[in-house]
C-alpha cells in the first residue's frame, strides 16, 4: 500500500481488521514499513524479528538503514479475509527536502516485486500529485501493471461531486502524462472509511477493495494448488527418468562386462594355447608326468591342427610369430579393460527411496490438492458467517 502522507492507508487497514492496529496521523519522520499479519496473539515485532518472521525478506538487509524501520503488527482479527492477507503499510511519501533514513524508493520497488496486489491511495486534499509517488507508481506499473489498483481515498472529504470529479480528472491527467501509465479505461474508485455519525452522498466503493483482495486470494490459492499438482507431476517424472536412466545404465554395464569377459578370456587363452601347442609339438615327455597320457593324447587330437601349423612355420620366423600372438593377446586384454568400464548406478536402497518418494508424491501429496481446496472453501464460508 503506497501513497502520500495521510492518504488513508493505515485507516483502511484498521477498518479492514475492525481493530485499531495502525496509528493514524503519525508524523512522516517516525514512519517505516509495517507488516500487518494474522496470528494467535496480539504482539508487535521490530527490526530483525520481522526478518526472522519473513525469511524471504532477508535481502532487505542490503538496503542500508531499512531494518531499523521494519515493524510487524500481529493481530488476532478474524474479520473479512484477514487470516489470508498480509498488509504492507509503506511510509507516507512527500516531496521537497524531506530525507528518509533509508532508500525508500528502492525499498518500495523491491517489496512491489513480491506483492500480489499494489494499492495506490491518492489523497484528494493536499499532496495527491506528489512527484515521488507518481515516479514510484510509474516504475511499479512498468513491471506490475496487472497488480496495481488506484483509489481516490478520503473521497467524502473532497467536497461536492464536482470537486471530486475535478480532483480525479487532475490526478488521471497527471498519471496519463507518464508514458507507462497512459492507458485507456483508467479506473479509480472513490473510497472512504464509513462513519455512521456523518452522512455522505459520495459513492463509497470501499467494498470493491475487499472484493479485489478476495479475488486475488482465490487466484493465489488456486495457482498455488495448481503449482502443487505440477510440482508433484514433475517430481514423479524426474524419478521415472532417473530410474529409467539407471535401468539403461545397468543394461549397458551388463553388455560391457560381457564384452570385457570375452576379450579378457581370449587374451588369456591365446598365450595358453600357444604354450600347450608348443609343448605338444616339441616334447610330450614334459607333459605326460604333469597331465597324464590320456589328457595329452586328447589335447593332441584337438590341438593337432595348431601343432601342424606351428611346425609349418620356419624356425627363423617362429619367434616373430610368437611375439605377434603375444602382442595380439595384450591388445585383447587392454580392450577387455577398456570395454568393461561401467557407469555409476543406483543402489537398491536408493532405488527403494526414489520409489517411495514417487509413491508418496503421487498417492499422498497430489491427492491433497482437492482436500486443501475444500478446506479453504469451508474456511471461507465460516469466515463469512462470522
Amino acid at each position: 500500500m503506497i501513497g502520500n502522507h495521510s492518504a488513508g492507508k493505515s485507516s483502511f487497514i484498521n477498518w479492514y481488521l475492525e481493530e485499531h492496529v495502525q496509528r493514524t496521523g503519525v508524523a512522516i519522520e517516525t514512519q517505516g514499513f509495517t507488516f500487518v499479519t494474522s496470528g494467535r496473539k496480539r504482539e508487535s515485532l521490530t527490526g530483525n524479528a520481522t526478518l526472522h518472521l519473513y525469511p524471504h525478506f532477508e535481502p532487505m538487509r542490503q538496503i542500508e538503514g531499512v531494518v531499523d524501520y521494519l515493524t510487524t503488527e500481529i493481530s488476532t482479527s478474524k474479520q473479512k479475509k484477514f487470516s489470508l492477507v498480509t498488509f504492507v503499510d509503506t511510509p507516507g511519501l512527500v516531496d521537497g527536502d524531506m530525507k528518509y533514513p533509508f532508500d525508500v524508493n528502492q525499498s518500495i520497488l523491491w517489496l512491489g516485486d513480491l506483492a500480489d496486489l499494489i494499492f495506490v491511495f491518492f489523497d484528494p486534499i493536499g499532496q495527491a500529485l506528489c512527484k515521488r509517488t507518481l515516479n514510484l507508481v510509474e516504475k511499479l506499473n512498468d513491471k506490475h501493471a496487472d497488480r496495481m489498483k488506484f483509489y481516490l481515498s478520503k473521497a467524502d472529504e473532497a467536497g461536492h461531486e464536482s470537486d471530486r470529479q475535478r480532483v480525479m480528472m487532475q490526478i488521471v491527467q497527471e498519471l496519463c502524462k507518464r508514458p507507462g501509465l497512459n492507458r485507456t479505461g483508467f479506473d479509480m474508485p472513490t473510497i472512504y472509511i464509513p462513519n455512521a455519525a456523518s452522512k455522505s452522498r459520495c459513492a463509497n466503493q470501499i467494498e470493491d477493495v475487499c472484493k479485489d483482495i478476495e479475488k486475488t486470494i482465490n487466484q493465489t490459492i488456486q495457482n498455488t494448488l495448481n503449482t502443487l499438482e505440477r510440482d508433484c507431476n514433475q517430481i514423479a517424472q524426474l524419478v521415472d527418468e532417473r530410474l529409467e536412466k539407471d535401468s539403461i545404465a545397468c543394461a549397458s554395464n551388463l553388455r560391457a562386462r560381457v564384452r570385457g569377459f570375452v576379450y579378457g578370456f581370449a587374451g588369456l587363452m591365446i598365450p595358453l594355447l600357444l604354450l600347450l601347442t608348443y609343448l605338444i609339438s616339441t616334447s610330450h615327455k614334459v607333459l605326460r608326468p604333469l597331465l597324464g597320457q590320456n589328457l595329452v593324447d586328447t589335447l593332441g587330437i584337438y590341438l593337432g591342427p595348431l601343432s601342424r601349423a606351428w611346425r609349418a612355420i620356419p624356425p627363423d620366423y617362429s619367434t616373430h610369430v610368437l611375439g605377434g600372438f603375444l602382442v595380439f593377446a595384450l591388445i585383447l586384454l587392454l580392450l577387455a579393460k577398456f570395454c568393461s568400464r561401467t557407469q555409476v548406478t543406483l543402489s537398491r536402497k536408493q532405488k527403494r527411496t526414489l520409489n517411495e518418494i514417487r509413491d508418496h508424491v503421487a498417492n499422498t501429496v497430489k491427492r491433497k490438492k482437492e482436500t486443501l481446496y475444500q478446506e479453504y472453501l469451508q474456511q471461507s464460508v465460516a469466515d463469512h458467517d462470522l
